[in-house]
């Protein structure tokens, strides 16, 4: 079953940077990656079907980050469907807390699951895409360290749980999951990964494309 959008229907797509993607910086507050692709999609498709499309993805969130403003960014607005990408600064593509403080997996989804209930309870659609990290080769630096393969292994033995959080909450909340971090990893068997995101995490033009495909998947 895909999610059905009506004309007049309102889609809320946040996260953090991925989603962002400078959305402050652009004219209609959608950003320049994958939620201002997909409105440009669907308006082109469907221009019988207008749809209001509205961001508030901030980069470098997590998920206590959503929950400290979830009331007034997302269930005041009260979307006919939330689009929520989040996870991947949960652990530690920025920083880690200075005392070295990693978000355990059930912790992360306590507070995932606290976004989802009400939003469930109230017939919201929702759309939950799972965080990805690509397998890039080399070094990249974030702020002000350099971080090489062996420590992206280190996240993806973080992220891979979280992952899995993802997926079971899909199935507990009725919710469409975007399976990004596989459909990923298969492009990236034959493609080079950098491809499709050059540091691993934030997706290129050609990343946010495939994430508005698999997304625009989802809805009829």
């Amino acid at each position: 079953m895909t999610i059905t959008l009506r004309a007049g229907s309102t889609v809320m797509f946040t996260g953090d940077s991925i989603t962002d993607c400078q959305r402050g910086e652009s004219e209609d507050g959608l950003g320049f990656g994958y939620p201002l692709r997909i409105a440009g999609e669907w308006g082109l498709r469907h221009p019988d079907r207008p749809v209001t499309w509205l961001n508030s993805g901030i980069a470098g969130n997590k998920v206590m980050d959503l929950e400290a403003r979830w009331q007034t960014d997302v269930r005041d607005v009260r979307p006919d469907v939330v689009s929520i990408l989040v996870g991947m600064n949960d652990v530690g593509w920025h920083t880690y807390d200075p005392d070295g403080y990693v978000i355990p997996t059930e912790e992360f989804a306590a507070a995932y699951d606290g976004l989802l209930t009400p939003l469930a309870d109230a017939g919201t659609q929702l759309i939950l895409v799972e965080p990805f990290l690509l397998p890039i080769s080399g070094t990249i630096e974030v702020g002000a360290a350099r971080v090489g393969v062996e420590g992206r292994r280190k996240w993806r033995a973080d992220l891979d749980p979280k992952i899995q959080v993802v997926r079971e909450l899909a199935q507990k909340h009725g919710a469409h999951l975007l399976a990004a971090d596989g459909m990923f990893a298969e492009l990236s068997a034959t493609t080079d990964p950098e491809y499709w995101c050059a540091d691993g995490v934030h997706p290129t033009p050609a990343g946010h494309a495939a994430l508005t495909a698999a997304w625009l998947r989802l809805v009829s």
